[in-house]
């Protein structure tokens, strides 16, 4: 497994978005969150994260760039954004993946550094259509800023306008598969777009898109096992009472931040103090049942 903090990320957040009608791509919601920062959040671990397009608001620090002149291309901006790393690999990703992950992320560097028994110069998504996917994936800088040199050289001097092909053909690069094409799913379109937004709605994603949404948003990096804390919403609203269910998991998620605890960990107690709570009051309802009847049995008949 390679060393995950010895790289940069670039982010490629220009262009024209024509078929956006021009719109701000990169600052476009899915999920209450801008896709930039999506991408952003899954590359957490980058030594320097170079965003190249217009300067524009982000979740978290990073360099801004700007490739010359502007809206020249992808081979221009990533010239660009290289100016500002000097890691030995480098991240490259474009602004508009809503479902990129950092485990993505990390299978991507995996595949870059180990480079099979063959030179290996990178590695790229490869989704499940079979098309390679440049902008997302992880460069060897070294070969990258002589593959990018000779290309200039050969174009008088310049990159703007060039295609991503001929950088391709210069580079041996690994592939990592995307068998279900979620990781490269970008939004070209406001359809692409309005697909994404419905799918983190979806009831199997919801829950984990609101809590990654949540912890950004107060800008949190807290391990939640969400079953876990389901289970104890569940077992204090019943046990307890209901009002108590939102109470108690928040108490567990300000404690596991306080103390460095494991939520999962601190959930159960909370669940195994609710179950008390419960069995106690049982048992009491057993006893005061028993209570009565004894006294109903002993009374006389008229």
């Amino acid at each position: 497994m390679s060393d995950h903090t010895d790289h940069d990320a670039i982010v490629l957040a220009g262009g024209a978005a024509r078929r956006l009608g021009g719109a701000d791509k990169p600052a476009l919601p899915v999920g209450g969150r801008a896709l930039l920062d999506r991408v952003l959040a899954a590359c957490p671990d980058a030594a320097a994260t170079v965003v190249v397009g217009p300067a524009r608001p982000t979740a978290r620090p990073v360099v801004q760039a700007l490739e010359d002149p502007p809206g020249g291309g992808p081979l221009a901006a990533l010239a660009a954004g290289l100016r500002h790393t000097t890691a030995p690999m480098v991240l490259v990703l474009s602004a508009d993946l809503p479902f990129l992950t950092s485990a993505t992320v990390r299978d991507l560097l995996d595949a870059a550094a180990a480079g099979g028994t063959s030179p290996c110069d990178g590695a790229l998504l490869r989704d499940a259509e079979g098309r390679d996917q440049p902008l997302v994936a992880a460069y060897r800088s070294a070969p990258l800023r002589r593959a990018l040199d000779r290309l200039r050289t050969a174009h008088d001097g310049t990159l703007s306008g060039l295609p991503l092909r001929p950088l391709l053909s210069a580079l041996a690069l690994a592939r990592v598969p995307d068998t279900t094409s979620a990781a490269s799913f970008d939004c070209d379109t406001w359809e692409d777009l309005g697909t994404a937004r419905a799918r983190i709605r979806e009831h199997g994603h919801v829950l984990d898109e609101w809590i990654t949404a949540v912890k950004a948003e107060l800008g949190i990096d807290l391990d939640v096992d969400t079953a876990a804390l389901l289970d104890l919403a569940r077992d204090a609203a019943h046990g307890v009472a209901r009002p108590a269910a939102p109470l108690t998991t928040f108490l567990v998620g300000y404690a596991a931040g306080r103390q460095g605890g494991d939520v999962t960990e601190l959930a159960q107690r909370a669940a195994a103090l609710a179950d008390r709570w419960a069995a106690e009051a049982a048992a009491e309802e057993a006893r005061a049942a028993g209570s009565h009847a004894s006294g109903d049995e002993a009374k006389p008949a008229e």
